[in-house]
């Protein structure tokens, strides 16, 4: 999937879910394969898009493939009820928690940035990082939860201070600081998530206008 080798990676996850058909991580990472092949088509994923506050504002929405929403939608909700009955078995199992914050993650990003609808992808991403605090505190060495919270820390940090000041008051996190602290977490330690953690991270950086940081990052991913 990191190479963008779509049918491969679903080739991979289907063989998965056919050999652990109650595992959650199974559609979960399914589910992210048809996101990320989406925000691939429609050039989304091209670090120039996240360089630019004009492109989240923009209000028009993207063309998704319409079977692909449906079946990504499906193992979304597959995914969430897998994890349900897992949970009510074993309320502390992590790889269900996590499975459910991975479900609450891929709706912000596709909402947020295919749909354009910013409301439900901050209220998924509230979720998300609740979750992810839950796990953590059940496992604090879950490395790839912490991007949840870094992630809108990160990206919540970036908005005009009465946005932010709203979005406090909503529940949402907004510390800039911790966010890249807790990314860096998942991408020295993470995983799953740890390459993505880290083209997280160089964004960042380009954003700040620390190339050399970016350029270390990125080379590290090149030669991964």
């Amino acid at each position: 999937m990191y190479n963008l080798e779509f049918p491969e990676a679903h080739r991979t996850f289907e063989a998965w879910m056919t050999a652990n058909p109650s595992d959650p991580m199974g559609p979960v990472s399914d589910a992210a394969a048809y996101l990320f092949s989406e925000l691939d088509r429609l050039r989304i994923l091209e670090g120039e898009f996240f360089l630019h506050d004009d492109n989240f504002r923009s209000r028009q929405r993207l063309r998704a493939d319409a079977n692909v929403a449906v079946v990504f939608q499906q193992l979304l909700v597959k995914a969430d009820r897998l994890g349900d009955v897992v949970l009510v078995r074993e309320p502390r199992n992590t790889n269900a928690l996590f499975a459910k914050v991975l479900v609450l993650g891929l709706r912000s990003d596709y909402d947020g940035l295919i749909e354009k609808r910013y409301l439900s992808s901050l209220s998924a991403t509230k979720k998300g990082r609740g979750l992810a605090e839950a796990l953590l505190a059940i496992d604090p060495g879950y490395h790839d939860a912490w991007l949840a919270i870094g992630v809108e820390n990160y990206l919540l940090s970036l908005k005009p201070a009465p946005i932010r000041w709203v979005l406090q008051l909503a529940g949402n996190a907004t510390d800039r600081a911790l966010g890249l602290e807790k990314l860096r977490i998942t991408a020295e330690k993470g995983r799953f998530l740890r390459p993505f953690a880290q083209l997280l991270l160089a964004v960042a950086a380009l954003r700040d206008k620390n190339h050399d940081q970016a350029k270390s990052l990125l080379r590290g991913l090149s030669q991964q």
